[in-house]
């Protein structure tokens, strides 16, 4: 598995999707913006609010997954992640992957107590491209 290609391929996509679990033990999917910022496929960064439902639901139970694909004309490629979320509120990461018109969601700026991180580490993962599909782990 070309791990360096999947990440490219993950960078040029606009959409990610997370998935959560609920307290019902069924799936919960939203779309986001892609990642802040990643380290390889190993670890994701994402924004989102405190008081959300889903950093409630990660708190609950970290078990999770994230999704990134791109329709063609003709061609249609997938990568799912599957590992842990965990929902960051310190200051050192917060700084990290905020940007400047984020103040548009997070109205007290980067300290804002609404404002968290979601770290997702990859345990393993799936691909799909071209009618052939291909399960990988991640080291």
């Amino acid at each position: 598995m070309d791990t360096e290609k999947i990440g490219k391929f993950i960078d040029k996509q606009k959409v990610s999707f997370i998935c959560s679990v609920d307290d019902g033990n069924y799936p919960n999917v939203k779309a986001m913006l892609r990642p802040r910022k990643r380290n390889g496929l190993k670890e994701f960064y994402f924004s989102t609010n405190t008081s959300s439902m889903r950093v409630s639901q990660y708190r609950e139970n970290p078990n999770a997954c994230i999704y990134f694909y791109h329709k063609g004309l003709i061609r249609y490629v997938g990568v799912m992640l599957k590992g842990k979320m965990e929902v960051l509120t310190d200051q050192e990461t917060k700084d990290m992957i905020w940007r400047r018109g984020d103040t548009l969601f997070y109205k007290k700026g980067v300290t804002d107590p609404d404002y968290c991180v979601l770290k997702f580490t990859a345990q393993s993962g799936r691909y799909y491209c071209d009618l052939k599909t291909e399960s990988f782990d991640i080291n």
